[in-house]
């Protein structure tokens, strides 16, 4: 099982949630951070840390955003990991 990041962090990309992933599964795209599934250990420490709810468990993922899923698992395989917080999109 995994976690996906979906549509309310496009745009925003806080990097709360980075800081608290003990596996470092998270990775940077343009707009919006990405998990990769593979690397997800289903912790959920990221949930709580998300400022705009932005995190789902896939089995809770709303159907309107479904096709994170699949998003989260080819983007996270194109773009750098991100470890550290950054300022966020929204911020700027």
């Amino acid at each position: 099982m995994t976690h996906v990041v979906a549509q309310p962090c496009d745009g925003c990309r806080y990097t709360d949630c980075v800081v608290v992933c003990p596996v470092e599964c998270f990775y940077e795209g343009e707009s919006m951070l990405y998990i990769h599934p593979e690397e997800c250990i289903d912790c959920e420490a990221c949930v709580p840390e998300c400022p705009v709810e932005a995190i789902f468990h896939e089995d809770n993922l709303p159907a309107e955003w479904a096709s994170y899923k699949d998003l989260n698992a080819e983007m996270s395989e194109k773009s750098p990991s991100i470890t550290d917080k950054k300022k966020p999109l929204c911020d700027s």
